[in-house]
């Protein structure tokens, strides 16, 4: 028998071929096990393999600016009319649902009041210092060179000159309109042999960050990390569910399940919401959506759709008020979420974004610089598990939400 025919004699495929002939999720699912088995048995050869999930992060980052472009000027110059209604609606969801994660976090942290040992750290970094900094900071990524737009990864730059290029596209010739949909198309097929690669980046992730940190380090920080996983957990199986049946009357669960099977896993070991744009723009060709509709709001998602860092900010931002003793009343919750709302809306879509507007939030009850940044640290220091599943619940309420939306007429939710 020739190891290098990928057919036994018998008709019987390889153990690769057959690997490679199953659904991506459980080529995914594969690579977690190898990985973890991987850093049980040669911390250094796992250490090693987190190459492989840096390029296949950086590939898709790569690819994602050029994508976003591109789809958003070939839909809105070949749209039709029936599509620009629905942004409104997906908009809105994406807002409520927002503010409905912070208020949520709020009510979960007065149910489990979280304290943190707050240590010195060397974090250095520059927090926003007020709502006025985070407007006028997304204000002028609105006016970003384009060039640079893609360059820095500035989706909300990308978003507004793919819009205009439309907008002006839209009344050119047939032929123009044409080539603009072709090279949408090409880039897409380039997408999608990147996704291909996701088994390998997802096990190389997996691998390296289980061979550097490990879950030890998350033993001591298991009340703050159950609040905020436990949000989560309530905001993506409960609350955005009823959020697509009130607006929807259906029953979204099999949709919700898709979406997180095929969204949430690979945004969980990326923690982008930017990187994972590609993989939520093919999941919507895949669910037979509108794609002129997708090809915006999945992008638009990305940028304020960001339920998971809603809670975040809430629930560290309570925490730390707790831990120094500071009493919160409700218009100051209430308050505290309309902020970790708008707050979030500026979150960066990569990963650890919502960490650095944590001391923004704290500015709310006159905590200081100095101790909010410390509060950062802890996040940094759950991040394995809390970054990850926050980006999970933003990119697929991205899908979700767009396809209670944009199913075509007469489409069950799937």
């Amino acid at each position: 028998m020739s190891d290098n025919n990928p057919v036994t004699p018998s008709g019987r495929t390889t153990l690769i071929a057959r690997i490679m002939s199953t659904s991506l999720v459980l080529q995914i699912a594969i690579g977690i096990v190898a990985a973890v088995v991987l850093a049980q048995i040669s911390p250094n050869a796992a250490k090693a393999s987190m190459l492989l999930g840096n390029l296949f992060v950086q590939a898709l980052k790569a690819v994602a600016p050029v994508l976003v472009l591109v789809l958003v000027a070939s839909a809105i110059a070949n749209r039709r009319a029936s599509h620009t209604s629905q942004m409104r609606p997906i908009v809105a969801m994406y807002l409520v649902g927002t503010i409905v994660a912070a208020l949520l976090a709020v009510i979960m942290s007065s149910l489990f009041p979280t304290t943190l040992a707050l240590q010195l750290s060397g974090v250095d970094a520059a927090a926003p210092q007020g709502i006025a900094e985070v407007l006028g900071g997304l204000l002028t990524k609105l006016v970003d060179n384009p060039v640079n737009a893609i360059l820095s990864g500035n989706f909300i730059g990308i978003l507004v000159w793919g819009v205009l290029l439309g907008i002006f596209l839209h009344h050119a010739a047939g032929p123009t309109r044409q080539m603009l949909a072709d090279t949408a198309d090409a880039v897409t097929h380039i997408v999608r042999l990147v996704i291909r690669l996701a088994p390998v980046g997802i096990f190389g992730l997996v691998a390296g960050n289980l061979a550097v940190s490990g879950l030890s380090a998350l033993g001591g920080y298991a009340r703050i990390l159950s609040v905020l996983l436990g949000s989560m957990a309530i905001m993506a199986l409960l609350l955005n569910p009823l959020i697509v049946w009130v607006k929807t009357r259906r029953n979204p669960y099999p949709l919700v399940f898709t979406a997180l099977r095929e969204s949430g896993m690979t945004a969980f070991f990326t923690r982008s919401s930017a990187a994972n744009i590609p993989v939520n723009l093919a999941l919507c060709e895949r669910l037979d959506l509108e794609k002129d509709t997708y090809a915006v709001s999945i992008p638009l998602g990305a940028t304020i759709n960001m339920g998971g860092a809603a809670i975040t900010i809430t629930v560290l931002t309570l925490a730390a008020a707790h831990t120094l003793g500071i009493q919160v009343d409700l218009p100051t919750a209430l308050l505290l979420s309309v902020v970790a709302a708008l707050s979030a809306c500026g979150a960066s879509g990569v990963a650890g974004g919502s960490l650095l507007l944590v001391p923004l939030a704290c500015g709310l009850f006159g905590i200081s610089n100095d101790i909010a940044m410390q509060v950062v640290a802890v996040g940094f220091v759950i991040s394995v598990l809390q970054d990850s599943a926050e980006t999970a619940l933003n990119s697929s309420t991205d899908v979700v939400f767009t396809a209670a939306i944009a199913s075509k007429p007469n489409q069950a939710m799937r």
